[in-house]
Formats: structure tokens, sequence, C-alpha cells
């Protein structure tokens, strides 16, 4: 199916590492033209050379995505170098404390992640949505998670975070929709890589005295489709909410997690 997305212009938070990397690599080969951003210019630098040669236009903004003039600046760029902003991914986020209870989370450690996982995305949306609003057309997808969904013991912090984005998500997808413009939210459930396998799973390890390897197993074992998602399966996701091809789907929670959210 051609998503007709060439010539598309898509800024990307977060774009280099993971899961962002994956989503960015895949909506260079739809030929959309990119605008990529967030702190680590070198890495994102590395990225976009690693593109050029297979004629893919993109320019690289350092950008702290906690910092609304940043954003609205990244935003500046885009429509300065290409005229316009067709369509924003907001992968940027963190983690925040793993295997710590609430009661035993700092304050410190609630505020920053919070700040990071909502703050950044509702500072990008104010950036870029008069110059969608203004054109009539425009597609938001902001990556969340399930455990913004279910919640999970371990993972209050960054659960708070992710459920408050689902809430930035739908309001504003009511409040443009008139606009002609989709804002939904693609959920991951644990996606293998080194933050899934460094963190998770050696808290998991740690925890029940198992290995690294029979963590990751037992996440596995927790989802209906008995295999863990990886970076392609979100870069997937994003492409389709992105396109024309969901143009009557706003304001939606879809979770890509093999079957847990769900269950």
């Amino acid at each position: 199916m051609d998503l007709q997305l060439k010539g598309r212009v898509a800024l990307i938070t977060g774009p280099a590492k993971g899961m962002g990397a994956a989503v960015t690599r895949s909506f260079a080969a739809e030929d959309c033209r990119l605008v990529l951003i967030g702190r680590d210019v070198g890495a994102i630098e590395a990225l976009a050379t690693e593109l050029k040669p297979s004629g893919v236009q993109a320019i690289v903004v350092g950008c702290d995505l906690t910092n609304p003039k940043q954003c609205e600046e990244a935003a500046q760029a885009a429509v300065s170098t290409f005229g316009r902003i067709d369509i924003l991914v907001n992968i940027a986020g963190g983690s925040g404390p793993v295997g710590k209870s609430g009661v035993d989370t700092t304050p410190e450690e609630f505020d920053e992640i919070v700040t990071l996982n909502m703050h950044g995305c509702f500072h990008t949306m104010r950036a870029v949505l008069p110059t969608m609003m203004a054109q009539r057309y425009g597609k938001i997808v902001n990556v969340g998670g399930t455990f913004g969904m279910r919640g999970k013991a371990g993972r209050m912090s960054y659960s708070a975070s992710k459920w408050g984005l689902r809430g930035i998500t739908k309001s504003f997808a009511i409040e443009v929709g008139p606009h002609n413009i989709n804002v939904n939210y693609v959920a991951p459930g644990m996606v293998d890589g080194p933050r899934f396998r460094d963190k998770v799973c050696a808290d998991m390890a740690r925890r029940l005295g198992i290995t690294r390897e029979e963590a990751a197993r037992r996440h596995a074992e927790d989802y209906a489709l008995k295999r863990i998602t990886v970076d392609q399966d979100i870069a997937n996701a994003c492409l389709f909410l992105a396109s024309d091809v969901s143009r009557q789907i706003t304001g939606v929670d879809l979770p890509v997690d093999g079957g847990w959210a769900t269950l």
C-alpha cells in the first residue's frame, strides 16, 4: 500500500536511538523530508549523515524539549527550511525509576519524568500546531506506553507521565480536529533493546535470582502473542497514523504490545 507520505515534512523528537532511529529510517524510506530534533545533536547528525546518500532531505536542530522557546525555534527552523510541517512524531522520553514503589519515589524523580514525558510533548505540539492549523493539515503521533493504560507496580512515575500524555493527546485531538488535524497515541509494550534488557530485565533478574534472558522470556509469556515488541513494530504504527490511510482516526490509544494492555 502506498502511504502517500512522499514529500511530507515530518518533525521527529528523539530520532536517533532505539525506536526513534527505527521511526526516522522508516519515514526516510517513505521519502519524507525530516526535521530531527533533540539534545544529543552528535547522534542525530550521525543518523542524518547515514541517510543522506539515499537522497533524504534532513535538518538537525538541537533542542531541549522541556524548554518551550527552543521547541518554538525548532518549529520555526522547519518552516524556514521546508515551508510547512505536516507531521509531528513525539518519541523522546525517559523511563523514570524502575522497580521503585510510589512511596519510595522521591518528589524530584517524579517531577523529572513527568516534565520530560508530558511537558516535552506539550511544548512541541504547541509549537507546530499554529502552522498545521493555518495549512489545515497535520498529523501528530505521541509515543507513550502501555503502563499509561493499565498502570504498573514499581513504575508509578512513568505510568503517571504516560497516562497524562494520553489526556493531552485526547484533548488536543478534540480541539484541533476541525482544522483537519489528527492527534493519536501509540502505546508500546516492552520494546526489545538496551533499556529493556539492561534496566527492566536486569531489575527482574535481580529480584527473582534469574538471568536476564529468563526475565525476557517471562515478560514475553505475559503477552497474547508470546513475543516482545521490536522497534520496527512501533515505526510501522507511527507510519500508519501519520498517513492519510488513517484519516478518520483521531484521539485513539493504539497499543503495540503483542496483546498485554487488553488482557
